[in-house]
């Protein structure tokens, strides 16, 4: 877990994907389109990347990715995501993480 905690220090979005997954492309166009500064791991093209998604997991992320880090914080996965941008609150959360201006 110390890995991941060190991985999304001082970043705005953080991504934990994989290049496969349809789901993890989608929440990052949906993130992109805001001009969101982010960052992507994609786990499965990490020597690291079985290790990290298992820390996931036990971070309490289910299934595994898309796990979206906000402002340092665990937000969740896709549904957390989706639901954040159906209340039309996910826009300022990336605002007061300084992923994006306005």
């Amino acid at each position: 877990m110390e890995s991941i905690r060190s991985l999304v220090a001082d970043k705005p979005v953080v991504i934990f994907s994989k290049s496969t997954c349809c789901m993890s492309h989608s929440i990052q166009t949906l993130i992109s389109g805001f001009g969101a500064k982010m960052t992507v791991y994609e786990l499965d093209q990490l020597s690291n990347g079985q290790e990290m998604e298992k820390a996931l997991k036990q971070m309490g992320c289910n299934p595994s990715v898309p796990a979206v880090f906000i402002g340092e914080q665990l937000i969740g996965g896709a549904n957390q995501v989706m639901t954040l941008q159906v209340k039309n609150q996910l826009a300022a959360l990336l605002t007061r993480a300084g992923a994006i201006w306005v």
